[in-house]
């Protein structure tokens, strides 16, 4: 579920994605920042060399500014990114909410943290950081970070800054999402009775866009005979254990997901609001993902079994619970 942007952010994220894709930046177009620049006069150094260990970098933040744009899986990508960054780089983490801030109190981001809004009225400076491979230029990057050591500053990485292994920041985002205030507000229609499978059907933005026949289209759909097939492997596998309740996350007609009916209890939650079809992949026992940040997500917070599909953009852990299936 997307959030209407508004118009400036539109105009700046069309400029900025034909400039990135026609111009695309080299690593030796780096040193023309203004980053690589301080960092020559500062050290006299090759800013793809680390120089020492010795670093005071206390006051300068790292943080990526959500694409308002977008929905809140990929927002979600935009936060974890901005905080790894730091975290990495040795920095602190400066928070920007959401577009809705409504998910910020849902996911408990943003609560005890700095806000990029405080910082600016404490003065601080704010500095893009040029786009980067976190292996190829980890060292740029920490000196580019380094060069601003003793300064108050925030860094800003660039427009969706790609981080692919979010896995990675499940401590975090599960202690924030854990001890949210909003926990006490949760309400779930599972049956402890029963095995509580999830299974998240991308359709909406991809059946309204199906004129445009596009990579990037093409790339997010799964054939219905991938999720029957897994469906019907765990109704064997967990045959007299507990009768399995399939609650289907998806948009559509009814009709089109008959084909589940034969293999047990099923409902619909077409209708259920995008915060409780959230929450309640996160509770499942078994979450069946899609080609998409919108169960991926919970997925990185669920303690239980995740059915997750292979070529997926952003990674997965090595890790019992998450079951990846070959496409």
């Amino acid at each position: 579920m997307k959030n209407k942007a508004s118009l400036k952010n539109k105009i700046y994220r069309k400029i900025h994605w034909f400039i990135f894709k026609h111009i695309k930046p080299k690593n030796e177009w780096y040193p023309a920042f203004r980053h690589g620049m301080k960092y020559a006069m500062k050290h006299g150094k090759n800013i793809n060399e680390i120089v020492s260990d010795n670093r005071d970098v206390k006051e300068v933040y790292i943080t990526q500014i959500p694409n308002e744009g977008a929905g809140i899986g990929h927002q979600m990508a935009n936060y974890i990114g901005g905080y790894h960054y730091s975290r990495i780089f040795g920095a602190s983490h400066a928070y920007v909410p959401f577009k809705d801030t409504v998910w910020d109190r849902f996911l408990g981001f943003g609560e005890k943290e700095v806000k990029l809004s405080e910082l600016r009225e404490k003065g601080y400076k704010v500095r893009r950081l040029p786009y980067f491979d976190e292996q190829k230029n980890y060292a740029m990057i920490r000196n580019i970070v380094d060069s601003y050591s003793g300064e108050k500053v925030v860094l800003l990485t660039e427009l969706d800054q790609f981080y692919p292994a979010q896995y990675e920041e499940i401590p975090h985002i599960k202690e924030k999402f854990e001890s949210s205030s909003s926990r006490k507000n949760d309400r779930l229609i599972f049956s402890q009775d029963e095995y509580n499978v999830a299974v998240h059907i991308r359709r909406g933005d991809i059946v309204q866009n199906s004129d445009e026949k596009t990579d990037a289209l093409t790339k997010r759909w799964l054939d219905m005979d991938y999720y029957e097939g897994i469906v019907k492997k765990l109704v064997n596998e967990y045959k007299g254990i507990k009768p399995i309740h399939l609650y289907i996350f998806s948009q559509g007609k009814p009709d089109e997901y008959a084909l589940f009916n034969k293999y047990g209890k099923v409902t619909l939650c077409m209708d259920m609001s995008a915060m409780d079809s959230f929450l309640h992949m996160v509770r499942a026992d078994v979450l069946v993902t899609s080609k998409s940040s919108f169960s991926y997500k919970p997925a990185l917070l669920s303690d239980g079994i995740r059915i997750v599909p292979s070529g997926f953009w952003h990674g997965y852990p090595d890790d019992e619970k998450w079951k990846i299936v070959e496409l």
